[in-house]
């Protein structure tokens, strides 16, 4: 018996949730999972179950039904088969932490994806990235040639049918173009010291004023530098007796984790943007458990 998973969103309404529960006992499913919520700021109803088709309906079956079910209403819904692994690439500059923990990650099966490139404008991580049996592109990136790399990187995106761009510590301004091209579909990291500490060393400058919380935040990109709407977000707590090396060792590693959590959340479908903001669900059963151990 396939289990598939159901998102829906649409303006807040009465009745909703009876014709979806409704419309899923009628064809045989049986809903293991549920999380909704009523965004009343922006007028709109998110909801994502998880649920098994105990009479064997494909995924086309069920989306054909509803289809007929919900014909001339504004509600946009997907049905999603989470054995078919979400196709990423990962790009990344000079700084490895995040990229080498999705690697791991990737490999022992914690995170569930199909990772069909890495681009960096590099060559730091070529044997890493090659030794994984996966494909390198270093495009280098300078104020004169910008356009044409990005037509690079989109090309290489188009052409391995990515649906995620995961930049994992990747120095590179993207242009409005990418951005509105890939929108909800870019994923960022970076420290949240913003808006305090701005430019080069921020951890330097955390410890300078004696900062004593360090944060990582990941956001999908926008045009406007690192102010898109916050998928995941977590704290570590310094004190006076660490040091600036120390700041930049532990800001490694809450960025790392904050970021798989977010690219998690994404592949799950769990993420729903709403305006300015998401609302992210929490995972259903099973989800977080890896296929092997190391």
């Amino acid at each position: 018996m396939p289990q598939l998973i159901l998102t829906v969103s649409c303006p807040v309404r009465t009745g909703i949730v009876a014709t979806i529960s409704s419309f899923l006992a009628q064809a045989g499913c049986n809903i293991h999972d549920s999380s909704q919520f009523t965004d009343l700021q922006n007028d709109r109803f998110f909801m994502r179950l998880s649920f098994m088709s105990e009479q064997g309906k494909t995924r086309e079956e069920l989306d054909q039904a509803f289809r007929a079910v919900i014909e001339g209403s504004d509600i946009v819904h997907a049905f999603h088969d989470p054995c078919e692994k979400m196709k990423v690439v990962i790009m990344v500059s000079r700084f490895g932490h995040c990229l080498n923990d999705l690697l791991y990650r990737w490999r022992i099966g914690a995170l569930p994806i199909d990772i069909v490139a890495v681009i960096s404008n590099h060559m730091d991580y070529q044997k890493v990235v090659v030794n994984h049996d996966l494909p390198f592109h270093c495009i280098k990136v300078t104020k004169e040639n910008k356009a044409e790399a990005e037509a690079e990187q989109m090309r290489i995106v188009r052409e391995t049918g990515a649906e995620l761009i995961v930049l994992a510590r990747y120095m590179q301004v993207l242009s409005d173009e990418m951005c509105q091209k890939m929108s909800g579909r870019i994923i960022n990291i970076h420290h949240s010291f913003l808006p305090s500490f701005k430019g080069a060393n921020p951890y330097k400058q955390a410890f300078d004023r004696g900062v004593k919380l360090i944060g990582a935040t990941s956001h999908y990109v926008t045009a406007d530098l690192d102010e898109g709407p916050i998928i995941e977000q977590d704290t570590v707590r310094v004190t006076h007796a660490q040091s600036a090396g120390d700041y930049v060792s532990l800001g490694r590693d809450v960025e790392s984790q904050v970021l798989a959590r977010a690219i998690h959340a994404h592949i799950h479908r769990r993420v729903f943007i709403s305006g300015d903001k998401t609302v992210v669900f929490p995972a259903s059963p099973n989800e977080y458990a890896s296929e092997r151990m190391g």
